[in-house]
């Protein structure tokens, strides 16, 4: 009995003792001098993008960083933003955070506004600094096989319409009870339904086109799989889905405490357009490279940017 109350007074003062000296859990710890901390999602977009700016802050900085993975959504990542776990977002878009964080209307056109309302209200907001655009938008979009393009000649969704009766639409799950920009909204705005629907993982919607089980398919625009499956990205003409222009998000406190980190994510507005995201992803996706391996192989390519801003 003796020993147990002993080691219990040992037990007690440990952890006392980690709780002043301001220990957190390993890989999910604020800022330091010497180090920040970028939090990803599981996709792999965000997580070549973390990569990508994890290499250019040690490139250019004497800055270590650390990578918290697989956060779950771009909700929990706003969470662990606010709590301070994270400094920085690898990446977040205009349409997900106008309707999540900040729970405003949807905006469809133009970009420049919802770029620009999504960097004054999360400044205002939650003190955090929205950095211009990467150069590329990752929305929804309808796409079809080539030789059904070519042979009804179709660039643009509205021009589904006299063939929607008979087409197989390929789906997300999540997207048909997706409120607003969802199908529900989709119907309303271009006045015509998909005569099937055949929802599923996002993953396996390509293999239904291939297969020739689905006619069209709604991707995502920087999925490195379009191209790969011979589809064609039709024009949302009627500007239905808001815009996804992608960025990174910073804590005001980290630029503050590390004012060179603006400087590195300058470097990297406007280097990544929709067609190199779309390479990037399936160099990880179809040729199950790395996250890590493709973000150092594209920043090598571009010697880091070196002639970016100064």
């Amino acid at each position: 009995m003796k020993k147990c109350k002993w080691m219990s007074i040992v037990a007690f003062f440990l952890s006392t003792t980690i709780l002043v000296s301001g220990c957190s859990l390993p890989g999910l710890s604020a800022s330091s001098k010497q180090s920040v901390t970028i939090g990803m999602t599981d996709s792999t977009e965000t997580q070549i993008l973390g990569y990508i700016e994890k290499d250019m802050i040690e490139h250019y900085t004497d800055l270590k960083v650390d990578m918290v993975n697989n956060l779950g959504s771009s909700i929990v990542m706003h969470k662990a933003m606010l709590s301070g776990n994270i400094d920085i977002s690898a990446v977040r878009y205009t349409g997900t955070d106008l309707s999540g964080a900040l729970g405003m209307e949807p905006i469809t056109d133009p970009k420049k506004k919802a770029m620009n309302i999504v960097q004054k209200q999360f400044e205002k907001r939650f003190h955090q600094t929205w950095f211009d655009s990467f150069g590329f938008a990752n929305t929804y979009a309808f796409t079809v096989t080539k030789p059904f393009a070519n042979k009804e000649k179709i660039t643009k969704v509205s021009q589904l319409k006299p063939f929607s009766k008979e087409l197989r639409l390929g789906v997300d799950n999540s997207w048909l009870k997706r409120k607003g920009d969802g199908y529900e909204g989709f119907t309303k705005k271009y006045g015509f339904k998909f005569g099937n629907l055949y929802p599923m993982q996002i993953g396996l919607v390509y293999k239904a086109v291939q297969s020739g089980k689905a006619d069209v398919v709604l991707a995502y625009s920087t999925d490195g799989r379009i191209n790969a499956y011979n589809l064609v990205m039709l024009k949302d003409d009627k500007h239905f889905f808001p815009p996804y222009d992608a960025s990174p998000v910073v804590r005001d406190n980290v630029l503050k405490q590390h004012p060179e980190l603006k400087k590195v994510f300058q470097k990297l507005v406007g280097k990544i357009d929709t067609k190199k995201m779309q390479q990037l992803n399936y160099e990880s996706d179809g040729k199950m490279k790395k996250p890590s391996m493709v973000a150092k192989e594209f920043l090598k390519e571009n010697n880091y940017f070196e002639k970016g801003d100064e």
